[in-house]
């Protein structure tokens, strides 16, 4: 069965696009310079490349940023293994500091194209991938529409809608098919997303349920010497980890852990932000709220009088996992969604979370329903929490149950992996 035919939006979009692109190109070096980007590979975003494509089969495929990323990060490997290269294309400077690190050999990164019509056909000249593969929301109509122009088979994967995604999708139906119908393949993380594209797309067999990629995943890793070393120095202290803070959260972490020193006197608290280029205004804001603070990019050591440990590197989460019983996934009491609750599931850690959740709610419901995670709803409720679980048998059975959980999570990456390989031009 053939696409549903371009709409006047669709048509409008590329035009705009065309017209629009050195705007676009301003916008992206705005967003470099403000995350300390890598400036000699800005280039990039318009489509040219900064290493030579390697001969044979090659995949592409493109994860906006860092929780997407480290979905597929096990999904790439597996890929590699069956004699093709993987290019990995990402938005955020963060996702490719990270991509820099934990690429397999076999596999490399660049900064994703603009969709452009411009940064679009310079990136696929160049490149000729064999398959595009797209992660979870990423839906590039310029990218989508010059793939399927050139014979390269296209797969969405990972595929998560919210409520309000689909909400305004149903409001240009025709759009949407227009989009969703030239994928050759969606592989979906819940039967709810499933059923809300069957309306958008063409063929039945094109649309599955996999899972979520990020249950699958490995378990971060863990530098063990840097463990032994900041275990040492922690001690017997009671210590919790606030994962992936954005800006809000830091005063609401700031203010639990107040409640916890005051019931624990020598608690630790290990703040870990979303975005590390934020490290000196939360140490500023930090320091400002009273607290004696060591900053880990600055190589400063914890000591007894350390009470926030702000650990504003990258690629360490598994670190701070494994030194803590006790984890709050941030994200989640800021608009953005929440982040990843397998993580720390994989280090037997107990799981609080915030309220605002829509990217995690199959998860979080699921592992509120076994009592493998704990919503709390503001500052006090996170200090009162966290202080209760110290010396607490609750704290052994959420650890208990978050290891079952993730242990559990079912998603046949094997299916997934040959599905993709099947589509390969």
């Amino acid at each position: 069965m053939a696409p549903a035919p371009l709409t006047l939006t669709i048509r409008l979009y590329k035009a705009l696009t065309a017209i629009g692109a050195p705007l676009a190109l301003c916008a992206a070096r705005r967003r470099f310079e403000a995350t300390n980007g890598p400036m000699d590979r800005l280039t990039e975003r318009k489509g040219q490349p900064s290493l030579a494509r390697p001969d044979g089969p090659l995949i592409w495929m493109h994860a906006v940023s860092v929780g997407e990323f480290l979905s597929i990060l096990d999904l790439v490997g597996d890929l590699v293994k069956r004699d093709t290269s993987v290019l990995v294309t990402t938005t955020t400077t963060t996702a490719a500091d990270i991509a820099a690190k934990r690429l397999p050999e076999g596999a490399f990164h660049q900064f994703a194209p603009l969709d452009t019509p411009q940064a679009t056909r310079r990136f696929l000249d160049f490149w000729a991938p064999d398959l595009a593969i797209f992660v979870e929301s990423e839906i590039w109509p310029n990218q989508i529409l010059a793939c399927e122009t050139r014979g390269i088979p296209r797969a969405l994967i990972n595929a998560r809608l919210s409520a309000k995604s689909v909400a305004s999708w149903h409001k240009r139906p025709k759009t949407a098919q227009a989009l969703f119908s030239r994928f050759d393949r969606i592989m979906c993380q819940t039967d709810s997303t499933r059923d809300a594209l069957a309306a958008f797309v063409t063929k039945d067999a094109a649309l599955s349920t996999s899972g979520d990629m990020k249950a699958a995943a490995a378990p971060l890793p863990v530098d063990t010497a840097e463990a032994q070393t900041l275990g040492v120095d922690i001690g017997d202290r009671p210590v919790w980890v606030a994962s992936s803070t954005h800006e809000g959260e830091e005063s609401i972490v700031s203010a639990a852990h107040g409640i916890v020193t005051s019931q624990a006197q020598n608690a630790l608290l290990i703040l870990a932000p979303r975005h590390p280029e934020r490290g000196d205004a939360i140490e500023t804001q930090l320091r400002a709220d009273g607290w004696n603070v060591a900053r880990r990019s600055a190589g400063t050591p914890i000591t007894p009088e350390t009470q926030v440990y702000l650990a504003d590197t990258l690629g360490e989460t598994g670190l701070w996992y494994h030194l803590s019983p006790i984890v709050l996934v941030a994200g989640s009491f800021a608009p953005v969604g929440g982040h990843n609750p397998y993580e720390p599931a994989h280090f037997d850690c107990a799981i609080l979370h915030g309220p605002l959740y829509a990217n995690f709610a199959q998860a979080y419901g699921e592992m509120a329903d076994c009592d493998a995670a704990l919503e709390v709803e503001d500052a006090t409720a996170l200090g009162l929490s966290v202080a209760g679980l110290f010396n607490s048998p609750r704290l052994r059975t959420l650890q208990d149950n978050a290891h079952t959980y993730v242990t559990a999570a079912k998603n046949n990456r094997d299916t997934v992996v040959q599905t993709l390989l099947s589509l390969r031009t």
